[in-house]
């Protein structure tokens, strides 16, 4: 590790330096030096593991306090104390999912340093809150409250990770709509992938499942809101396949668009570490990104790690439920929630052998618990990047995947011997004798977990035939796979066009994939266009004509991309009727369409479309945008709106309303094994969340315009990109 140990040297002679800002700091053992680049990125030398996560704690702090405070208090249940009394169910979910297990068990799991990284973090954060003497930066003066001091817990909290178990969420629409249409109807136009017959569980009464069971599910893992004034991609080819005979990786991966950026990017360097890349910015370390011999992206896998469970209640009792025939007693634990404006409320957190009861209805006699793999140790979001972070081979990263269990990912691999891999990556449970698609009865004792697969059970790659691999949340189980990790996926469309440029005959570059990332070309649309070849229309006939002698790309300019996109929300309706054709998607629809040709829906739904439309439509930029809106909701704050090329099904995923884009790749990167130096990157709208800052949105414009900025690796080129210089020393 030359290029490591090069770096401490220069980072150990610091104090002094010309132009640096020093900053005494109670909490540090030796001096730290932060070079931040011209794009915002710190870069941190510090001499060892403990200083380097405190001072990125307290960078962290520094450049996004607000959002972080917003992450912890999201996290523990503390909302209500800054937000008042709305927050007060939200609170008490959050809580109720909290990890309950052996907290040795809970450290050990991640690496057997992760509690000192996530004290050594978190002091940091807490020097940086202490440094303000009490002074409320502009957010929490707006806000009317204070951030609050951390502890190492806050790092694992379990609310971050429920976002992405999906399992709850769609078994309760699967039931009402198996109770509305019937379960022929659910299999002709809703069949899980890879195909099974839908069954209700024996025992399960379709009546107890009502919409009401996720109101505050849905509300705890969606987005704070104050008061008025989540698809990726990645994929890696080997040197064969590159202008440099080694391998290149890209990922961007798709979550939320927000102000600030959901990740926050970060160099770490120390005695064994030099690592960069992204993560979320109240955790340590980074989730992505590259060390000196790997480099590493994921995108969501979708293994279905979470189950509803219907608990029968005792009508004398509704402290017990039904198991096996005999009641039991839930576990009850009461908290104290402080609300702002208001008392402070005790709460009853309640919970089954199965897990936390999310929801009561007592007029039925039922409780609907949650049975998750959050509740295993080792299963906060992202914190396995620490271990993926210091492996330097294939072996060693294999060993890292072990620790990914929360959300499950698809691990795409690179290293600087030319090697590159996949692991699809995540706890999952082992269902014997059901499938997850629906609620199951609590009381039987039919419908337990058997324990969870290895990490070896599940697909991966290394070095194939192929010579490249790319996974975009679409199925990714290999031909003759049989090992049931989910029956739900994202639509092939983006993978197919990866696959489609990644086939052609060429030697690619980094720029290439810059392109690749950025690329608007509509499979979907294509398909649409060959069912329009075959369709003679009495009205219409211009439209029609160019949307089929369209090229098919969703650009800022396109007007035809205006017409599909506008013409695509009406014809669901059309084919199926506004109570199926709201809950089909798109591949079902272009397959029916194709099989059976309906010239009367066709007509019907264009129609719809140039009546919304008007006579003169304007281009996609025009109706399709995206804002960048601040917590705080205050116009002085937001950013746009920008025309965004693309929609859902495109590589360049701008997906939300037909209006406007709600997610996305926020963050992007590109890693060249052949120089890290030339790597590139981005992250929108900025790398620090102070509105006065000059990074707060200094990257949206090179981002809606596709371009990319360097990413510094090597002690010599984050020196020549070297804007400000932060000297963090230990306060005597």
């Amino acid at each position: 590790m030359r290029t490591f140990y090069a770096s401490l040297l220069l980072a150990i002679s610091f104090t002094g330096v010309s132009g640096a800002e020093d900053i005494p700091v109670s909490g540090l053992e030796r001096p730290v030096e932060i070079l931040r680049d011209r794009w915002g990125v710190p870069h941190i030398y510090a001499q060892s593991a403990a200083d380097l996560f405190f001072a990125q704690g307290y960078i962290a702090a520094k450049d996004r306090l607000f959002q972080i405070d917003l992450f912890r208090r999201v996290g523990t249940g503390k909302l209500a104390e800054a937000l008042g009394p709305a927050m007060i169910a939200r609170d008490k979910l959050a809580r109720v999912v909290a990890f309950k297990g052996n907290w040795d068990a809970e450290w050990q799991a991640y690496g057997p340093d992760t509690k000192r990284i996530a004290t050594s973090f978190t002091n940091g954060i807490n020097a940086y809150i202490k440094s303000l003497g009490g002074k409320r930066p502009t957010e929490f003066q707006i806000a009317g409250y204070d951030p609050g001091l951390w502890v190492p817990e806050d790092c694992v909290s379990r609310i971050a990770g429920l976002l992405m178990i999906r399992g709850m969420q769609r078994e309760v629409p699967r039931a009402i709509d198996a109770r509305k249409f019937g379960l022929p109807t659910l299999q002709k136009y809703f069949a899980p992938d890879p195909p099974i017959a839908l069954e209700v569980p024996k025992g399960l009464d379709l009546n107890d499942i009502a919409a009401d069971i996720l109101t505050v599910y849905n509300e705890a893992v969606g987005a704070v809101k104050f008061p008025d004034e989540p698809g990726s991609n990645n994929w890696v080819v080997d040197g064969s396949m590159t202008v440099t005979g080694k391998p290149i990786l890209a990922n961007d991966p798709h979550r939320p668009i927000l102000t600030p950026s959901l990740r926050k990017t970060v160099h770490l360097v120390a005695p064994g570490w030099n690592a960069i890349g992204a993560g979320e910015p109240g955790l340590p370390g980074i989730a992505l990104g590259h060390n000196e011999r790997i480099g590493f992206g994921f995108t969501i896998v979708g293994i279905d790690q979470g189950d509803l469970y219907v608990e029968k209640l005792n009508p004398k009792n509704p402290d017990e439920y039904l198991y096996k025939g005999s009641w039991k007693r839930m576990d009850i634990e009461r908290a104290t929630l402080n609300v702002k404006g208001a008392a402070a409320q005790t709460v009853d957190l309640r919970r089954t052998q199965h897990g936390p009861v999310v929801y009561e209805d007592r007029a039925r006699n039922r409780a609907y618990a949650l049975r998750w793999v959050g509740a295993e140790p080792g299963t906060a979001g992202y914190l396995a990047g620490l271990a993926a972070a210091r492996a330097n081979n294939w072996a060693e990263f294999l060993k890292a995947m072990d620790k990914y269990r929360v959300p499950s990912e698809n691990v795409v691999y690179a290293d600087v011997d030319g090697n590159i891999g996949w692991q699809a990556a995540g706890l999952t449970p082992i269902r014997k004798n059901w499938s997850g698609l629906f609620p199951v009865p609590g009381d039987t004792g039919e419908y337990e977990w058997s324990g969870y697969r290895k990490t070896q059970e599940l697909p991966r790659a290394y070095n194939p035939a192929s010579h490249f691999i790319a996974t975009a949340n679409h199925n990714i189980l290999p031909p003759g796979y049989q090992i049931p990790l989910s029956y739900e996926w994202a639509l092939p469309f983006r993978f197919g066009r990866v696959r489609e440029v990644l086939s052609q005959s060429k030697k690619f570059s980094v720029a290439d994939f810059e392109r690749l990332q950025n690329d608007v070309t509509s499979i979907p649309a294509r398909r649409f266009q060959g069912v329009l070849r075959s369709w003679k229309p009495a009205k219409y006939q211009d439209v029609v004509e160019k949307v089929i002698r369209w090229d098919g790309a969703l650009t800022v300019d396109s007007v035809p991309a205006s017409i599909y996109s506008v013409w695509m929300t009406k014809l669901p309706t059309a084919v199926f009727g506004p109570e199926i054709g709201s809950k089909t998607d798109l591949g079902i629809l272009l397959q029916t369409l194709e099989n059976e040709p309906n010239p009367k829906a066709l007509a019907e739904s264009l129609e719809a479309a140039m009546k919304q439309l008007g006579p003169s439509p304007q281009p996609w930029g025009k109706m399709h945008q995206v804002e960048f809106r601040h917590a705080l909701n205050r116009k002085a704050f937001h950013r746009g709106p920008f025309p965004r090329p693309g929609d859902s099904n495109t590589v360049n995923n701008t997906g939300g309303s037909l209006a406007r884009q709600t997610s996305g790749a926020s963050y992007r990167q590109i890693l060249d094994l052949s120089d890290w130096d030339k790597s590139m990157m981005t992250n929108v709208p900025g790398e620090v969340g102070d509105p006065s800052s000059a990074h707060y949105a200094d990257l949206i414009e090179e981002w809606a315009s596709g371009k990319y900025h360097p990413m510094p690796f090597t002690r010599k080129a984050v020196e020549a990109a070297t804007k400000e210089r932060i000297n963090l020393l230990p306060k005597k």
